[in-house]
């Protein structure tokens, strides 16, 4: 179940949400594997985390971090 709070919200849009609230560094409630666009695998802890090898930043609302398809790519080093 979604609470909503990133209703809308896209990519960059998520991350900004996420940081603005000052939860970037709060634990997913799952660990994802997330498979990177390009090409690696890492395990997704925080809910703004990045990629070890390429730095693509990957973001969800703590509140939807159980749902993989709730989470967003938002660039390189973002």
């Amino acid at each position: 179940m979604s609470c909503g709070c990133s209703e809308g919200k896209v990519g960059k849009e998520v991350v900004d949400h996420v940081r603005d609230k000052g939860k970037d560094h709060m634990p997913t409630k799952v660990v994802h594997d997330i498979k990177c666009s390009c090409g690696s695998t890492f395990k997704m802890t925080t809910v703004v985390d990045k990629c070890p090898n390429c730095g693509m930043t990957y973001g969800v609302t703590p509140c939807s971090s159980d749902d993989i398809s709730k989470i967003q790519a938002a660039g390189i080093n973002y």
